[in-house]
């Protein structure tokens, strides 16, 4: 599904959010809080936004950009400011890494595609050098409030029809709402993150709370 949609992945990405996903993924990295020159970890890095932020606000990090769908990696590595990337392909829930590997560990829209959360966490956790952040950029199913029907409209009309227009994949963006709504709720994640032995973990809702920003400390 992702492969059918790669080519129209980054600009779907902004008509949903209405570009607000580009300040998302720039405090992502901030949250990083990375150390000159350090190693960065970008899981289900798709066509590589988060890596490349990475590099505009650490121009000494080394990003290693991993995702287990090829075709979003080989539509991200087209863009020129790609070039200095590292691209691998590499399973979630199967890092192929040494222990304590990187400085840093962020994702984008990853955590709710994989069939192990705890797994996935776990993973991050280890190659993780002590002291090193996690952090993690994901839907989360919204509070009921005033603006339900509308946040319902959004995803269950707006976003498969776009979909369906830009990418001819109506199915694909059906299965975002979907997957959101199956997903963990931002406080149950934080309490995997806990479980998983991070520390000073952390959320934040955005976007008329359907989207959190997690962070934790190995």
């Amino acid at each position: 599904m992702f492969s059918r949609i790669a080519g129209r992945y980054d600009l779907m990405n902004r008509l949903m959010t209405a570009g607000q996903d580009r300040a998302w993924r720039r405090e992502v990295i901030q949250r990083a809080a990375l150390p000159p020159r350090g190693d960065l970890l970008d899981l289900g890095a798709g066509t590589g936004d988060l890596s490349r932020e990475a590099l505009q606000q650490y121009p000494g990090c080394r990003p290693v950009t991993a995702d287990f769908t090829l075709a979003m990696m080989l539509a991200g590595k087209q863009r020129p400011e790609s070039a200095p990337l590292r691209w691998l392909g590499a399973d979630a829930l199967h890092l192929p890494f040494p222990d304590e590997s990187f400085d840093g560990a962020v994702s984008g829209f990853l955590l709710r595609n994989v069939s192990d959360v705890r797994q996935a966490l776990a993973e991050q956790r280890r190659v993780l050098r002590p002291g090193g952040r996690i952090v993690i950029l994901d839907t989360t199913r919204p509070q009921r409030n005033l603006l339900s029907p509308l946040i319902n409209i959004h995803f269950h009309t707006v976003i498969p029809t776009l979909g369906k227009l830009i990418t001819g994949e109506g199915e694909a963006y059906t299965y975002l709402p979907e997957s959101t709504e199956n997903f963990l709720p931002a406080e149950q994640l934080a309490e995997r993150m806990l479980e998983a032995g991070f520390r000073q973990v952390g959320f934040r809702r955005r976007m008329l709370g359907t989207i959190a920003i997690h962070w934790g400390t190995k």
